[in-house]
């Protein structure tokens, strides 16, 4: 895949994500998705990845800002850089009660890309200064 095609790909992700269109961003990883969260543990697979965008509909809203996207040039790799600008809507376990706080904050993921589709998805973001903005 070229570096043109894998900006296109993380580009359309990253507008079915401000979309809220999980669906689309389900049809844009592979079959055995690697998807690592913040803070967490790996999810393996298109199910697990699809549960986990609902649980997110369901406790939070987040649109993404500033996106400035790095691909190499094979386009087998590529890393995304942006402000998470979030509301708080359900509480999620472990973690401070909902009370609709919004929040901003800056965060980056990394994907691994074949045969067109997403293959890996990394993010990182500082958990902590989540924790402090909604706390608040």
């Amino acid at each position: 895949m070229s570096s043109a095609a894998t900006r296109d790909l993380i580009s359309r992700y990253y507008a079915a994500f401000n979309a809220g269109d999980t669906a689309t961003m389900v049809a844009l990883v592979s079959e055995d998705v690697a998807h690592d969260v913040n803070q967490g543990g790996r999810r393996e697979g298109k199910a697990l990845f699809a549960e986990f965008n609902a649980h997110m509909t369901r406790c939070y809203r987040e649109t993404l800002t500033d996106i400035e996207l790095f691909v190499n040039a094979d386009g087998s790799r590529a890393a995304a850089e942006f402000i998470v600008n979030g509301t708080y809507l359900a509480s999620d376990a472990g973690l401070p009660e909902a009370r609709g706080q919004t929040y901003r904050l800056p965060a980056g993921t990394f994907f691994d890309i074949a045969d067109g589709r997403i293959r890996r998805i990394t993010t990182y973001y500082n958990l902590e200064d989540w924790i402090a903005q909604v706390s608040a």
